[in-house]
């Protein structure tokens, strides 16, 4: 299957394929230039390697898996790799691996040179689902999730549901939650394949649907000035709960982002009979409907939210299956949304 993102000058095609991987030559000239391939010691080192061997001068770079490796110091130390292996603006950068990877080298090809060519080859559940495409890419700051980043767009991107076969349940259980929540503002079909209670089994249309919607959204609204607010529906409660209870550094036995963005998408849908339906694909899918954290802490990671605006923030709700509401409220109605009592 191929989906073409239409954006004028920045298009590009998402290829849709078991197998694909062993044929990015196919869909990119990897010859004649230096391939700067990204990957992380989570992500099985064979992927690489299969990019690897298609390129005329490539080199493999790996990072510590996880999200503390969206920082600084990490993305100094990939662009001094890339200057040392004598990138040039005709170069390309090909991430392999999950959403940290495909952020982290895609703000690293945006800002080498000014810019220089970009491929995403997601190898996680939630980097096919959501994160490979659209253009964002981003380095935390501290606790911040994404806060330092910039647009940049793909040259191309390959998405090969074989590689699924290697990710742990919950891992793979994690990217799902992308889709729901796709399904949920946006394809009531989509929505129920989850309610069929066979994802592995319908993984690819999964893949594929939640993939139409975003790309629908972000051909609209490139740069979220508008309509592309949807796609952060659970995610300003999601990022903080990430923020304070998300798997990082030491922090062993959190949640990963998916977790916390179902989480974050409980409160904000206003259909009480939804709320149960969602709830229900949550639990038979494993994600959680609740969980213990620190309120207050959650709080003021949202209020440094990039939706903020002052004393006002974006907030995304659902007020019916397949539809959605952007928000502004104040900045003082955020304990509300937690729940939070006030004094």
């Amino acid at each position: 299957m191929k989906l073409t993102m239409q954006l004028k000058k920045n298009s590009y095609d998402i290829i849709l394929k078991r197998g694909c991987l062993k044929n990015l030559y196919q869909f990119a000239n990897l010859v004649n230039r230096k391939v700067f391939i990204l990957t992380d010691d989570g992500v099985p080192a064979a992927y690489a390697r299969t990019i690897a061997d298609q390129c005329s001068d490539a080199r493999i770079y790996t990072i510590p898996q996880g999200e503390g490796s969206k920082c600084l110091k990490v993305y100094g130390n990939v662009l001094e790799a890339m200057l040392a292996f004598g990138m040039s603006r005709r170069d390309v950068v090909v991430a392999v691996g999950g959403g940290v990877v495909g952020d982290l080298g895609g703000f690293c090809a945006a800002t080498y040179m000014r810019g220089i060519d970009f491929i995403n080859c997601p190898t996680s559940t939630l980097a096919q689902i959501d994160s490979s495409i659209g253009g964002k890419t981003a380095i935390d700051l501290g606790e911040t999730k994404n806060i330092v980043g910039a647009f940049w767009q793909p040259q191309v991107v390959l998405i090969d549901p074989d590689v699924l076969a290697t990710l742990p349940r919950r891992h793979f259980v994690n990217g799902l939650a992308e889709a729901l929540k796709a399904g949920i503002i946006a394809d009531p079909e989509l929505f129920a394949l989850f309610e069929k209670n066979t994802p592995e089994e319908d993984i690819e249309q999964i893949i594929y649907r939640s993939l139409r919607v975003k790309k629908h959204i972000v051909e609209q609204d490139e740069r979220e000035q508008g309509p592309r607010a949807a796609l952060n529906f659970g995610h300003t409660i999601g990022h903080g709960i990430e923020a304070v209870k998300g798997i990082r550094g030491r922090r062993k036995n959190g949640l990963y982002h998916g977790e916390c963005v179902a989480l974050g998408m409980l409160p904000m849908i206003e259909d009480n009979s939804l709320v149960k339906r969602t709830r229900a694909v949550m639990r038979a899918l494993g994600l959680p409907t609740r969980a213990a954290y620190d309120k207050q802490k959650v709080l003021e990671q949202m209020r440094h939210d990039k939706k903020g605006r002052g004393d006002s923030i974006t907030v995304i709700r659902v007020p019916g299956l397949g539809c959605w509401r952007a928000d502004k409220i104040p900045m003082a109605e955020l304990p509300t949304l937690l729940g939070i009592e006030e004094e």
